[in-house]
């Protein structure tokens, strides 16, 4: 299991299409990957769980991947959060 802290980086942090194109990065692993904040934990292949959380640019959250594909699905996804 992997786990690694990220900012989001986003301008307008995790709306409704943010979070489509996050589901849809981790979808692309076979790791099962969370993602973490305060304390809710939601699948991030979970487009309704992701919306619960409703993160800002400048939140700090918490990728978990537990799989064969984990380093290469944290490393896509914190790349994709600290986009602009």
């Amino acid at each position: 299991m992997l786990k690694k802290t990220i900012t989001i980086e986003l301008a307008s942090g995790l709306e409704a299409r943010p979070v489509a194109m996050l589901v849809q990065v981790s979808s692309q692993y076979e790791s099962s990957i969370y993602v973490e904040c305060g304390d809710k934990r939601v699948n991030a292949k979970s487009i309704m769980g992701m919306m619960t959380l409703g993160l800002a640019a400048g939140e700090e959250i918490t990728i978990s991947a537990d799989g064969s594909d984990e380093e290469q699905a944290v490393s896509d996804i914190e790349k994709y959060l600290k986009s602009n």
